[in-house]
């Protein structure tokens, strides 16, 4: 008799349960979460983002023409987002994949460590309480919240590989470095594009 047979709903992937019942006919149903907590926590970052730029107030006027200008601004936003978190994942596996599959000869499996990473990134739901309280965004906390990911990445790399902190540390610190130059990338290509507009 096969072992897995269930499928997820949402990956396709097979499970060996359907859920998990608890004491007192608690029901636990099993579903893939990731990249419903991936979008989600893109969208909180992209819409504080959004939030920062100036002249981002909601129009109180439903005929005003701008707030159509407002609302493809946080679509970009949410696209930044989304960018800078393909390219941290993106070199983080790389760096991953070479020094552990290439120079030492062991195994990755790519799809676990991505999941790893993207489950890790739950911190970012911090932000929900800086948008709510949006009176402030101050710096000290938002830098603490990108510390808790970035510390939470670096611990979901070290149990997925039971590798060393040094590794995990190297591999963020390049993901860091990854994500922060495809930020600024993106905003000299706006600042360039936005120049030709003028000029013309």
């Amino acid at each position: 008799m096969e072992k897995h047979v269930f499928r997820c709903v949402e990956c396709n992937e097979k499970a060996t349960e359907l859920h998990r019942d608890y004491s007192n006919g608690i029901l636990k149903i099993t579903i893939c979460i990731h990249w419903k907590l991936c979008v989600f926590c893109l969208l909180c970052e992209a819409y504080l983002r959004w939030s920062l730029l100036p002249g981002s107030e909601q129009s109180s006027d439903p005929a005003d023409i701008i707030r159509y200008t407002k609302e493809w601004e946080f679509y970009g936003m949410f696209g930044l987002a989304a960018l800078e978190l393909s390219a941290f994942c993106s070199t983080v596996l790389w760096f991953i994949w070479l020094v552990v599959g290439r120079l030492q000869g062991g195994t990755v499996e790519i799809s676990l460590l991505l999941r790893a990473l993207l489950l890790s990134c739950y911190g970012k739901v911090l932000l929900i309480p800086a948008v709510i309280w949006e009176h402030d965004y101050s710096p000290l906390c938002l830098g603490l919240i990108k510390l808790f990911v970035l510390t939470s990445n670096s611990q979901a790399i070290r149990v997925i590989l039971n590798s060393s902190r040094r590794l995990s540390l190297m591999a963020i610190c390049l993901g860091v470095l990854s994500e922060t130059c495809v930020g600024q990338a993106c905003k000299k290509l706006q600042w360039s594009i936005q120049d030709m507009v003028k000029f013309e």
